[in-house]
């Protein structure tokens, strides 16, 4: 079976797929119409985020077997059709989720102990004791939204802390001994600290915004390591103004797709809901690299050469 690698990956791959017998090929620069031109050619595809897997590439792909996704979201798939065509799809949520998991329990207690804020007020040469005082997550409940491979993990490492731990998700029976599964109003009532742990699905598109963040009883710290568009960026900049949403941790943003970068770089006037997010001592902002570790990168890897080989050796 031939290979194409589209997306750099850890070199792993490339040595435990050929020592099995698999032939890889890399093209990591042409463009999406150059490797649809050349995909019949090959039994699967090695992809990250380089470009999506529509309907058009899949149609093209003749032969196609498999398509490995080194992450968790198959969200740049069009899954419908790639099922429908018999072509397996395989992802590796349990390659980072370990990392997702630190990651967001390390936003949550830079924020309840301002250690962004502190670490440049120090720089700048304050020494403000009383206005970085911060809060413990003892005593806290935390709500998870989607308890998957990354929800359980998060849940995982909380077992440690004197939290109450609830988690919601569209699956029935979803609990495990590190959190309990409840309603949605159960959650609304109950949160202090809500993280989310979803997919991208027309469910989730927007789903944090103005009309859900209102059905909350209490203030609440929102953190999102998941996918950015599952937050309106507006709707959240108006719930910190009126301390309805305590602080954010945000792993990931709406803007992201349309290249965070560029609207810097560029002559493209910067939203004003970002403009104000960037300005917010009670946000803390990292570049999507919640699941992005030495550690990571590896286990990515060895999740999708484990299912290929589970699937065609």
């Amino acid at each position: 079976m031939k290979i194409l690698h589209i997306d750099t990956n850890h070199p792993l791959l490339h040595t435990q797929l050929t020592a099995t017998g698999f032939q890889n090929d890399e093209d990591y620069s042409s463009t999406k119409e150059e490797i649809e031109a050349k995909i019949a050619l090959y039994d699967g595809v090695i992809i990250r985020s380089r470009f999506p897997i529509d309907k058009t590439f899949l149609d093209k792909a003749k032969n196609l077997k498999f398509i490995g996704r080194v992450g968790a979201g198959l969200e740049n798939i069009d899954i419908e059709y790639a099922e429908k065509l018999g072509v397996k799809l395989f992802n590796a949520p349990e390659g980072n989720r370990n990392a997702v998991g630190e990651h967001t329990l390390g936003m949550i207690l830079s924020l309840f102990n301002k250690l962004n804020y502190g670490d440049q007020s120090v720089r700048n040469g304050k020494w403000l004791r009383e206005q970085h005082r911060g809060i413990e997550l003892d005593g806290k409940t935390v709500g998870i939204i989607g308890y998957g491979n990354m929800g359980r993990a998060f849940a995982r490492k909380l077992r440690g802390f004197n939290v109450e731990v609830i988690c919601y998700d569209i699956l029935e029976d979803v609990e495990n001994s590190d959190a309990m599964q409840v309603e949605l109003d159960e959650l609304f009532e109950k949160t202090d600290v809500l993280s989310l742990h979803t997919p991208e699905t027309p469910l989730t598109i927007g789903m944090i915004n103005t009309d859900f963040i209102n059905k909350f009883k209490k203030s609440f710290w929102l953190i999102n390591t998941a996918r950015g568009k599952s937050v309106v960026t507006t709707d959240l900049v108006k719930a910190l103004k009126e301390e309805k949403i305590l602080g954010a941790g945000l792993d990931v943003l709406e803007y992201e797709k349309s290249s965070f970068e560029n609207l810097f770089s560029s002559k493209k006037e910067i939203p004003e809901a970002l403009k104000e997010l960037l300005g917010m001592d009670n946000v803390i902002l990292s570049p999507h690299v919640a699941g992005w570790t030495i550690e990571s990168k590896e286990k990515l890897a060895q999740t999708i050469v484990d299912k290929i080989k589970a699937e065609f050796c």
